[in-house]
C-alpha cells in the first residue's frame, strides 16, 4: 500500500524534504512508516523521543494501523491558524499576512453581542529575547548566545491545525461557557513587535471571558500543529516543546 509522510521544521530540514511517499506492506503501522523513513534518513533518529504522530489530521498512537493512501505526519517540539472556519461565532483562521493593529477591535466587533459584558483579548508578539530551543537544538541556540531575535518564522500542518483550534474551542464551551471565541494565528516571518497570534473571548461575565482566553492561547501552543524559529543574523534555532495530544489532566 502506499502512503505518505509529511515532515515540518526542523524534521523537514534535516530530510531536505516536506513529503516521502512510503511502500508498505499491509498492515503496516505509524512506527512501521517511521522506521521506513528512517532507513532513507537516518538524521532524523535523535528527535523520535520527543516526536508526535498524526494520521489523515488526527493525533494517533504509533501502533495505529494504517490503510492505503494514508496520511501520515511526524509532529516535532510545537509552539504556539490559508482558510477560515467559522462556526457558532467562533473565528478560527490561519493567515499568511500581518494581522494588523486593529485586529482585536476587529474579532470584538465581530464577535460581541448586546449580551455580553466582557471581552477579553490577547497578542502574541515577537520578542528580541529568545526562548527556550526544541529538543536537539540545544548546540544551535548556544551559538547565538547574547544574540537578539531579528524576526520568527512559522509554519503550520494548516488543516490539522484548524481542527485542533475547533477542539479547543468545544472544551472552551464545556468548561466555561463561552461560545464566542477567536484564535487567529499568523504563519510566514514575523518580524519585530508585530503579531503572531490573537485571541478574543466574549462572554456576559468577565471570569469566564479571562479564563477562556487563557485556556485558548495555553492550548494553542501546547496541542497545534504550529512550528516557531527564532531568527538571527546568521541562522535560526527552532522552538518548542513535544507536542501535548489532548487537554490537560
Amino acid at each position: 500500500m502506499r502512503v505518505r509522510v509529511r515532515l515540518f521544521a526542523i524534521q523537514r530540514e534535516l530530510a531536505g524534504a516536506r513529503e516521502i511517499a512510503l511502500e508498505l506492506p499491509r498492515g503496516s503501522t505509524v512506527e512501521d512508516a517511521w522506521s521506513a523513513v528512517l532507513a532513507r534518513h537516518s538524521v532524523l533518529a535523535p528527535g523520535r523521543s520527543s516526536l508526535r504522530f498524526a494520521r489523515n489530521g488526527d493525533y494517533a498512537d504509533a501502533a495505529t494501523v494504517l490503510d492505503d493512501g494514508d496520511e501520515v505526519a511526524f509532529i516535532p517540539p510545537v509552539s504556539g491558524g490559508a482558510a477560515a472556519a467559522d462556526h457558532d461565532a467562533r473565528i478560527l483562521e490561519i493567515v499568511d499576512h500581518p494581522l494588523g493593529r486593529t485586529i482585536l477591535a476587529d474579532l470584538e466587533e465581530r464577535l460581541a453581542t448586546d449580551a455580553d459584558g466582557a471581552v477579553v483579548g490577547f497578542i502574541g508578539r515577537t520578542r528580541i529575547s529568545p526562548g527556550t530551543p526544541a529538543p536537539g537544538q540545544e548546540a544551535e541556540a548556544a551559538r547565538h548566545t547574547g544574540r537578539s531575535v531579528e524576526s520568527l518564522g512559522y509554519e503550520a500542518h494548516e488543516t490539522m491545525a484548524l481542527r485542533v483550534l475547533a477542539t479547543i474551542a468545544d472544551e472552551i464551551a464545556e468548561r466555561f461557557g463561552v461560545e464566542r471565541l477567536a484564535i487567529v494565528h499568523r504563519t510566514g516571518e514575523v518580524p519585530l513587535g508585530e503579531a503572531s497570534i490573537a485571541v478574543v473571548a466574549v462572554a456576559p461575565h468577565r471570569d469566564a471571558a479571562f479564563r477562556a482566553a487563557r485556556y485558548a492561547i495555553d492550548e494553542t501552543k501546547a496541542r497545534a500543529p504550529i512550528w516557531k524559529a527564532e531568527r538571527f543574523r546568521d541562522g535560526h534555532v527552532w522552538i518548542g516543546e513535544p507536542a501535548r495530544e489532548g487537554p490537560p489532566t
